[in-house]
């Protein structure tokens, strides 16, 4: 098995191509899905300016196990993840984009991911968005914290009655954002299902809005 399954695989893209636009949303994908699931967001999102990147994980899965498993069991998958993450943030950036203009978006699995990438390599982000997620590591985690958001806006959104994301969870990762100095915003929608409402996405477009229009 590679130490990192995760490697040179490929990454989707909509919007404006990268280059063209000084804004960039990374969209993560699920588990069992795909690029183009989580893409499917970006007309919803009606924000055609802007340069949409997605990447693929290997097997449609970026780690085997639940988020809240312990981390070993969840390895090389998840170092590997999260180092593919890294390297596309910095290829962004090497194209001249600002992290305050690149916003991270994930949905379940990819939001899980999304919220350790983040919280492992803080920064002034354009926006961290979370739709039924939260940050990764058996009950009883402790988050080391270290680093600062510098109020970079952090959403995190998810059901009451998650099958797989736990409201616990959500309000631990909320507090570890809010300790690292984001500026939190956490939504539970009583009776939710494992998806994404009208009310989230409305959220992300105003995310965007505050980049482009300060």
């Amino acid at each position: 098995m590679s130490t990192s399954p995760h490697a040179n695989q490929p990454v989707a893209a909509a919007g404006a191509p990268l280059g063209e636009s000084d804004a960039v949303m990374i969209m993560v994908h699920g588990r069992n899905a795909g690029p183009r699931n989580i893409l499917d967001l970006v007309p919803q999102l009606q924000r055609p300016a802007w340069t949409y990147l997605a990447p693929a994980a290997a097997d449609h899965t970026w780690y085997p196990h639940s988020f809240m498993a312990p981390i070993e069991q969840n390895e090389p998958w998840l170092s590997s993840a999260l180092e593919a993450l890294k390297q596309l943030v910095a290829d962004v950036a090497a194209r001249g984009i600002r992290t305050d203009r690149i916003v991270l978006l994930g949905f379940s699995q990819g939001a899980c991911l999304t919220a350790e990438f983040c919280a492992r390599h803080p920064d002034r982000y354009g926006g961290v968005i979370l739709f039924s997620g939260g940050l990764v590591g058996p009950p009883g985690t402790t988050w080391r914290g270290e680093g600062r958001f510098d109020r970079t806006p952090v959403f995190l959104g998810c059901s009451d009655i998650d099958p797989h994301v736990p409201k616990s969870r959500v309000d631990e990762s909320a507090a570890v954002f809010v300790r690292m100095g984001a500026e939190v915003t956490e939504r539970i929608y009583p009776g939710m299902g494992h998806l994404v409402n009208d009310d989230e996405i409305a959220f992300a477009r105003g995310v965007l809005d505050r980049i482009h229009n300060p």
